[in-house]
């Protein structure tokens, strides 16, 4: 018998029972709370202006607060001259960048207004609709291709993971009122990509090993197999995450969403890969049969005297 280092499907019961805990809170908190919608879906203004000088934020945010712009979003935009200012208006009323400008330029008649975009509700939900039926086609799209690439089974298993992931990121950003926007929403469709190509990788290392090593069990087979796997998709996750934890602290307020999004999906989604697309393969019964090479036309009578 093959030397299996880590025994990760000893704990499938409870990283089963976690995962059934998180979904439960998050889809949850999504049906009595809902999500924190951006300018992108809610509908309202987006400013930009350039300032001669560098200027505190928190002053812009005090001085739209006294003119009745309190809920306003202040960033900055490339350079610490350039600054964004989101305003959420529900009511559709075009003329509110104008009114800010105005507010700004009373302050300071140095700055220069570079654009304003208005974003009315109806526009919102239809981006939010269509990103939502986006993310269910590629999921579908996912289904259809691992079933074929490999085994039904596989196939559910992997629309599972990829649930699974999506539904935790929502739920955290449900929980902790993060702001969701449009940036989010590409995050989550990347994280469904990434997520997806480990559990490829997990899956065919699985296929093969069911088809060539026909002493062990299938709980061996897959343990064997993820322990083949582990090197490759910690040295992946940690470089990815590296990568994204420099993006949120130092790539600035407006991609903070973004990266956040895909740190949790890196997390979520090595997790999935394991224990969430495991599970499924041991609860369908997968079996060395499921994955059988067929016999070639003829092979009955190659040996035959």
């Amino acid at each position: 018998m093959m030397d299996i280092r880590f025994r990760f499907m000893k704990f499938r019961k409870i990283a089963a029972t976690i995962s059934a805990a998180v979904l439960i809170v998050s889809v949850l908190s999504l049906s009595f709370r809902g999500l924190n919608l951006g300018l992108d879906f809610s509908g309202g203004t987006l400013v930009e202006v350039t300032y001669d000088k560098p200027v505190s934020l928190e002053s812009i945010r005090n001085n739209l607060s006294d003119n009745g712009y309190a809920d306003s979003q202040v960033v900055n935009f490339g350079t610490n001259l350039d600054v964004l200012i989101k305003v959420a208006d529900l009511d559709g009323n075009s003329s509110v960048g104008e009114d800010i400008f105005s507010i700004l330029n009373s302050s300071d008649s140095t700055i220069d207004l570079k654009r304003v975009e208005f974003v009315g509700p109806q526009v919102g939900e239809e981006l939010r609709d269509q990103g939502g039926l986006g993310m269910l086609v590629a999921l579908f799209m996912i289904l259809l291709y691992v079933a074929f690439r490999f085994q039904y089974k596989f196939g559910l298993g992997a629309v599972a993971a990829l649930g699974h992931d999506v539904i935790i990121i929502l739920g955290c950003f449900s929980v902790f009122a993060w702001d969701f926007d449009l940036t989010v929403l590409a995050a989550l469709l990347a994280v469904i990509g990434y997520s997806l190509n480990d559990t490829i990788v997990v899956s065919d290392r699985i296929r093969e090993n069911f088809r060539t090593e026909r002493v062990l069990e299938p709980l061996d087979m897959i343990d064997l197999s993820l322990n083949q796997t582990l090197s490759r998709t910690i040295i992946t996750s940690l470089t990815t995450l590296l990568v994204l934890f420099a993006l949120f602290f130092f790539g600035g307020e407006l991609i903070k969403g973004f990266s956040l999004a895909l740190i949790l999906g890196v997390l979520v989604g090595t997790y999935s890969s394991i224990y969430v697309v495991a599970n499924m393969l041991l609860s369908l019964n997968l079996t060395q049969e499921d994955l059988a090479l067929p016999e070639p036309e003829g092979a009955d009578f190659d040996h035959m005297p």
